[in-house]
């Protein structure tokens, strides 16, 4: 019988150092009462600067409909997201950060940028090319969103 060596298995690998990034930024954005899921919520909304729909930050982040609902219910709470009917399709939600948000996520970014820095150190600036490269290739085989632009 063959075994897997967890701890050598890039998709487990990927996936804890992810949630180890994850919970090393959450501090920074826990400050102003948003966890996670939300914080991913104001980031891809922060992207643009016109609103977007809760499907597209479900496609963006690939987290669950649900936890982005949950997310931006918070959110809207907080004073932090605005919601906005389609004038062509009033079924249709569109979300954007409200001027409080934008001052939120103004705020996060460069702390965030400078956690993201003290992460990657350890990499020298070919390893970060390549690491980056590495991420893309990877991305695309799976089709995932990878341009602010794509909608």
């Amino acid at each position: 019988m063959d075994r897997l060596n967890l701890l050598r298995f890039v998709p487990f690998r990927i996936n804890r150092l992810g949630a180890e990034f994850s919970q090393a930024l959450a501090a920074d954005y826990a400050r102003f009462g948003i966890d996670i899921p939300e914080w991913r919520v104001l980031a891809t909304l922060g992207m643009h600067d016109g609103p977007r729909s809760a499907a597209y930050v479900v496609r963006c982040t690939r987290t669950h409909k649900s936890r982005i609902s949950r997310a931006v219910g918070h959110l809207v709470d907080l004073g932090l997201v605005e919601r906005q009917e389609d004038e062509a399709d009033r079924r249709e939600i569109f979300l954007a950060l409200s001027p409080k948000g934008r001052a939120v996520y103004g705020e996060l970014v460069p702390l965030l940028l400078a956690r993201e820095e003290r992460l990657l150190a350890i990499l020298s600036d070919a390893e970060r090319r390549s690491l980056g490269a590495l991420l893309e290739k990877l991305e695309a085989s799976l089709d995932l969103m990878r341009c602010a632009g794509e909608t």
